[in-house]
């Protein structure tokens, strides 16, 4: 874990070029995941694709936290397996796509509120198979609806730790210093998680490496970033950003980048260069228009594809 100054203003630069297009409504097909040899369907949102109704009611009772809890900040491999922060992501037997065993890419993925390991699993499965990529996750734990509501709002003020901004900013610190691209997904709180650890990464290059701003900037070019359904108004200059927001789903539209109508655009920054995907999905179930698996993941397309604003 890095020692980094957090106090920054909480209001973001303002006038940012960023790229958006909207889309009408459209019905998605439900994802499907295979557990155990079998088909399941799955649900929305965070900690609701848990699958069995007794499973989220823990969540939100904060049942799951002896449990989770000793995976907070870990790294989410195949089969469920976890390694301490600082393993080496060559060392970590990712998740791969189910009709290619050995992808030539590899993604890591942060997860957002109420999503047990498990969960977190299914989610790496369904990203492999849609981006025919490795995945591997650092695993955000759940410890209740209060708990979890609790940590963003400090994720959001960057105030006292999380482990999984400590992990993931690390990781990146030590993959861009070895010359590396890296590409990410942060989903929910999780794309709150992974803009938190973009500024310590960029705090760090620039105070404990004496970077200048451009070369930082220019360095962190390295780095690919999607979000989905993100928790958070402003990420740094350097990345090559698209973030993907429903329009009918409450977690961007309030506390993220906003929706296509928003008054308070001026205070919000996407980062130089962002693409900004709004489209228009879903009906009056919250948590079906907030699922990383049942919408944003319809909607994704490759990488480039989406820079170059083509959905």
């Amino acid at each position: 874990m890095t020692s980094i100054d957090r106090n920054r203003s909480a209001v973001a630069p303002t006038g940012r070029q960023t790229v958006e297009k909207a889309q009408p409504t459209v019905t998605p097909a439900v994802n499907t995941v295979k557990a155990d040899g079998a088909k399941v369907a799955k649900k929305a949102g965070d900690g609701f694709e848990t699958g069995p109704a007794r499973q989220v009611s823990a969540n939100l009772l904060g049942g799951s936290k002896p449990k989770d809890k000793v995976y907070d900040g870990q790294f989410v491999g195949a089969g469920g397996q976890t390694f301490p922060p600082g393993t080496p992501l060559k060392d970590i037997p990712g998740v791969t796509p189910r009709n290619n065993p050995n992808p030539d890419k590899t993604i890591i993925y942060v997860n957002g509120i109420l999503t047990p390991k498990e969960s977190q699993s299914s989610d790496l499965q369904a990203i492999a198979d849609k981006t025919n990529a490795k995945a591997i996750g650092i695993h955000n734990s759940t410890e209740g609806v209060i708990s979890d509501l609790a940590q963003c709002v400090k994720d959001k003020l960057d105030k006292g730790t999380n482990p999984a901004v400590d992990t993931l900013a690390d990781t990146l610190y030590s993959e861009l210093k070895a010359g590396r691209d890296v590409q990410l997904m942060g989903y929910s709180q999780g794309g709150l998680i992974t803009a938190r650890a973009l500024f310590d990464v960029e705090r760090r290059l620039r105070i404990e490496d004496g970077m200048s701003k451009g070369d930082v900037q220019k360095l962190m070019g390295k780095l690919s970033v999607e979000t989905f359904g993100a928790a958070s108004t402003k990420y740094p200059d350097g990345p090559k950003y698209v973030h993907y927001i429903n329009n009918r789903d409450v977690v961007p539209t309030l506390t993220g980048l906003g929706g296509s109508v928003d008054p308070l655009k001026f205070l919000k920054d996407a980062g130089a260069g962002a693409v900004v995907h709004r489209f228009g999905d879903g009906g009056l179930n919250l948590a079906n228009n907030h699922s990383l698996q049942h919408t944003y993941l319809n909607h994704r397309v490759p990488f480039e594809q989406a820079r170059a604003n083509q959905f």
